[in-house]
């Protein structure tokens, strides 16, 4: 697919597992970004609930043919391309981090998160699918999802496939913890990754793209130390990156919820940046490393045990 499309994507300051909340509030941002004339609208990663390491977002996963994929038919409907990705209770009692992106004559396709992200592990599990979607126009889009951006195997799943990448994060902080100098300075290389993920990554594929998020500020117990109290924000911000890595349009995640909003021209250009040869593409830093895997052993049996109670009749 080549051309140029008015896309937008949009900044959320989520209630945590407030679904209704959320929903109407995607509702309203949208409206803001179809008024633009915004062809393409996307909305962030867990655009139902946010993602916090509190039972209410877990338990705020809803069936996939629910509210949340009514929300994206309903954008879609207005004449363009709606994405976003929720928590989607499957058929098969699974839970997934699922990406649709819907057009206005339904949906035209879906990505599930390959790999759960520390305490995510606790919600949902991962998915095996390629995350190329056809658009109706002819070509494809990619679908990438906050850490998916920092994977080499995203890179090597949409390379040579895709006119654009779709998506979006919820990407937290690093937590003001003492020393506090070390974990000031972890947390400036973590938002300077967060912030410039999406540029590296459209410079790896040469193509752009358009990427929603949150703000805000968020609070919730630590996995196995629920006496020890995470308190921190959302990194953001929301961007849309040219294929070349040229940002078009940015909103800091200081700047509260909102609509970006800019004319992208889809299809490949030459990747300006190699892709390592690593299994990440970014430093991901001491702490994050470490709750990485602590988290992810934590959320594995975290996820097991609401999925029994799922399955338990009442």
């Amino acid at each position: 697919m080549t051309g140029t499309r008015r896309c937008a994507a949009i900044q959320l300051e989520p209630k945590l597992g407030d679904v209704e909340a959320n929903l109407r509030r995607c509702r309203a941002l949208a409206q803001e970004a179809l008024a633009a004339g915004a062809e393409v609208v996307i909305l962030p990663e867990f655009f139902t609930t946010g993602m916090a390491y509190l039972p209410e977002v877990a338990d705020g996963a809803v069936p996939y043919d629910g509210p949340a994929l009514a929300l994206l038919r309903e954008i879609a409907a207005e004449g363009a391309l709606a994405g976003g990705s929720f928590l989607a209770l499957d058929d098969d009692g699974e839970v997934r981090n699922a990406f649709v992106l819907a057009g206005p004559d339904g949906v035209l396709g879906r990505h599930d998160k390959d790999l759960p992200t520390m305490w995510e592990n606790a919600c949902y599990v991962g998915g095996s699918d390629d995350g190329v979607i056809p658009l109706p126009s002819g070509g494809a889009a990619g679908v990438a999802l906050c850490w998916e951006l920092m994977r080499s195997q995203t890179v090597r799943r949409l390379r040579g496939r895709v006119d654009i990448v779709l998506g979006g994060s919820a990407w937290w902080s690093v937590p003001p913890w003492p020393p506090r100098a070390l974990t000031r300075r972890w947390e400036r290389a973590n938002h300077a990754t967060a912030t410039g993920a999406p540029a590296a990554f459209a410079r790896m594929l040469g193509v752009p793209v358009v990427h929603a998020s949150h703000c805000g500020g968020l609070e919730c117990p630590m996995p196995w130390a629920p006496w020890v109290r995470y308190r921190g924000h959302y990194e953001g911000p929301t961007t849309i990156v040219a294929g070349d890595g040229t940002v078009l349009a940015e909103r800091p995640a200081a700047a509260g919820e909102g609509v970006v909003v800019a004319d992208v021209a889809f299809g490949a250009v030459e990747p300006s940046l190699p892709t390592p040869d690593g299994f990440w593409l970014h430093e991901r830093g001491p702490l994050p490393t470490f709750a990485w895997h602590y988290q992810r052993i934590h959320g594995r049996r975290a996820y097991r045990r609401r999925r029994r109670r799922r399955r338990t009749p009442a």
